[in-house]
């Protein structure tokens, strides 16, 4: 396979993903919502991730605060990590996360691209005991355990992990821009 076949099809093939429809444009609107009613409320919203997902909970905590004013912290510092992980154990660090900072009105975005990391899914039962709005972000199978807590679930039809992660990407920055009201992309394409 020669190395120009290959990106094309790549490129094409996520091209496929990317695409809008009506449930994906309906779900990012009722995000939308969601975190302007936390703004409003002065609630925050929480973020987390392992791996590639967690940079993504890092840039789009990032851009919530700083480009559309709305409170947004994930947990990626080392030594929050290692303690909690250590005195709890790995797959509960994200749920005493919740339990320690999560707050009744709070929103928690989840992101995994199997849906199935056990750290998400006991962070998704701590968030439900607070009453926290959860909103989750998967892929590789449509019936994957994370997609079950989620009050809005956005699921990538791939499994390929780059794709997913990728799409992932695409849609929080869509929701984040959307709220500030980016409207140059779309004509500077054209």
């Amino acid at each position: 396979m020669s190395e120009n076949f290959f990106i094309h099809n790549y490129l094409e093939d996520f091209s496929k993903l990317v695409k809008p429809n009506k449930e994906i444009i309906k779900k990012i609107v009722d995000v939308k919502k969601i975190f302007l009613r936390i703004k409003k409320k002065k609630k925050k919203i929480i973020i987390f991730g392992n791996g590639g997902s967690a940079a993504i909970a890092s840039h789009v905590s990032v851009d919530l605060t700083k480009n559309s004013k709305i409170r947004c912290v994930n947990f990626n510092e080392a030594d929050l990590i290692t303690c909690f992980s250590n005195d709890f154990g790995y797959e509960h660090w994200i749920e005493k996360a919740i339990e320690y900072y999560g707050d009744k009105g709070d929103a928690v975005i989840f992101i995994s691209s199997s849906g199935k990391s056990k750290n998400i899914l006991n962070g998704c039962l701590a968030a439900k005991k607070k009453l926290i709005k959860i909103i989750t972000f998967s892929g590789h199978s449509n019936r994957n355990p994370l997609s079950k807590f989620g009050d809005i679930n956005f699921w990538a039809p791939s499994k390929s992990y780059n794709y997913i992660e990728c799409l992932h990407l695409i849609w929080l920055l869509t929701i984040v821009d959307l709220i500030i009201g980016k409207r140059e992309y779309s004509s500077k394409l054209k």
